[in-house]
């Protein structure tokens, strides 16, 4: 029989070698994320990088800094493939049903993430059980504009107007269930004054109208309607952001106006199919916040009217999460259908 002496012996030196090991193997541990996650991407065929529209515009923008930088980083091949149709849903199915090895990514804008799942009778998506968050690549505030002939130049002007007319005043939008409509119904809600919505078809009609005075308002993307604030052709209400543009520091927000509860920014992220491993889904994070965090990246960003906004994939996952809870709440309660 062993004694318990020789027993007692052969569990401290046991002890003594795993916590050596242990206490050896910390360099190289702090260093193994890194190393693994190089041996994977390096080891594969490259990647690709969906944009699920046409070419041009801030998804592209996006989707090809991001390749080039993977491209760049890993020493491997990596393409865009700009996949447009069915408002961005057929890009979306290709990323879904691809492998979850990390080579196959989406970059999407928040609408079809957040607004489309409540919009659409037949949306072909979960978004949360069919694809994993990475992170937030990019945002966009969108800003509140009027006609020069409205003579308004504030938020306290306008719901003054607002609610001194017989008759509601209208507001443009790219199309029924827009991100941009959907501002609009929030800050009719919040603001306690009633609007009339014109839908058109696209960001370019709906703006000209605006700046030609056949409505008085829309919420459009800043980077679209800066040129025309600058030049008098428009009036910045204010921003529906927390802060304000650093392309536009003149402009006020909506919330240090006074109206609160209106934030509601264009942004794009970065997504995987489902099942993609947690270590590389924190690996593809982390590289994309590295390529958002260079000087030429930003210059490129701020030229596009956006700003790099770095995001844990957790994090990015409980911002998809809130937003999708809220404008169902406005879809629901305005009874809102995609035309």
């Amino acid at each position: 029989m062993i004694s318990r002496l020789h027993l007692r012996v052969r569990a401290l030196i046991t002890f003594a070698f795993v916590w050596g090991l242990v206490i050896l193997g910390l360099p190289a541990f702090a260093q193994s994320t890194s190393q693994v996650s190089n041996a994977w991407a390096s080891n594969s065929e490259g990647f690709h990088v969906v944009a699920p529209f046409p070419p041009g515009g801030p998804i592209d923008l996006l989707a090809r800094l991001l390749s080039n930088d993977l491209a760049e980083r890993y020493k491997v091949t990596s393409v865009v493939d700009n996949v447009p149709g069915g408002a961005g849903n057929i890009g979306m199915d290709r990323v879904k049903k691809a492998k979850p090895d990390g080579h196959t990514l989406l970059v999407i804008p928040a609408g079809n993430l957040t607004i489309n799942p409540s919009l659409m009778p037949d949306f072909p998506f979960n978004i949360e059980r069919d694809f994993t968050p990475i992170t937030l690549l990019a945002k966009a505030p969108n800003v509140l504009v009027a006609s020069p002939s409205l003579h308004v130049k504030g938020v306290s002007e306008l719901v003054a107007f607002a609610k001194a007319q017989k008759s509601p005043l209208a507001f443009a939008s790219p199309g029924v269930g827009s991100g941009l409509h959907l501002a609009g119904e929030l800050f009719k809600q919040q603001a306690g004054i009633e609007l009339m919505h014109v839908p058109y078809k696209g960001t370019a009609p709906a703006l000209n109208d605006v700046l030609g005075g056949q409505v008085p308002l829309m919420f459009s993307n800043l980077p679209g309607a800066l040129p025309f604030i600058k030049n008098g052709k428009l009036v910045a209400i204010g921003l529906t952001d927390s802060v304000r543009s650093l392309s536009a520091p003149e402009i006020a927000t909506l919330q240090e106006q006074g109206l609160s509860g209106v934030v509601v920014n264009s942004w794009y992220g970065l997504l995987a199919p489902m099942g993609t491993p947690v270590s590389v889904v924190e690996a593809l994070a982390k590289d994309a916040q590295e390529m958002l965090g260079k000087a030429q990246t930003q210059e490129q960003l701020k030229a596009q009217g956006l700003t790099e906004s770095k995001m844990s994939p957790q994090e990015f996952a409980q911002l998809i999460k809130s937003e999708t809870a809220q404008w169902a709440k406005i879809v629901k309660a305005k009874n809102i259908v995609m035309e």
